[in-house]
C-alpha cells in the first residue's frame, strides 16, 4: 500500500508563490514518474507537471517558465514551486506517482487559490 500526502497549499495573491510538497510513504519496490495535476469543479483533472526518476520534466504550456517541478529520491518526495501565480492556477491539485509496475496513486489533492 502506497500513500501521497501533499502539503503546501493556501491563498495567495496574483503574482504570489506557493510550495507544493508530496511524500510518499508505505510499502513498494520503486515509484517512478511522479507528477502534479489540478482540477476545477466541472472540469477534468488536468496535467500541471511531471518528473522521472532520472530527473527529465515535463510541464503544461500554460505553466511554463512560472512553475518548476523537482523531487528529492532519497525522501520519496516530489515539489512544485509556483511562481507569478494567477486567478486561473486557482484548482486542488493532485499529486500523482507510478509505482512500481504500473500502478498508478494518487494524493487526497491541496486546495490552491490565487485570489486578491
Amino acid at each position: 500500500q502506497v500513500q501521497l500526502v501533499e502539503s503546501g497549499g493556501g491563498l495567495v495573491q496574483p503574482g504570489g508563490s506557493l510550495r507544493l510538497s508530496c511524500a510518499a510513504s508505505g510499502s513498494f519496490f520503486r515509484i517512478n514518474t511522479m507528477g502534479w495535476y489540478r482540477q476545477v469543479p466541472g472540469k477534468e483533472r488536468d496535467l500541471v507537471a511531471t518528473i522521472t526518476s532520472h530527473g527529465i520534466t515535463n510541464y503544461a504550456d500554460s505553466v511554463k517558465g512560472r512553475f518548476t517541478i523537482s523531487r528529492d529520491n532519497a525522501k520519496l518526495t516530489v515539489y512544485l514551486q509556483m511562481n507569478s501565480l494567477k486567478p486561473e492556477d486557482t484548482a486542488v491539485y493532485y499529486c500523482n506517482a507510478d509505482v512500481n509496475w504500473g500502478q498508478n496513486v494518487w494524493g487526497q489533492g491541496t486546495q490552491v487559490t490565487v485570489s486578491s
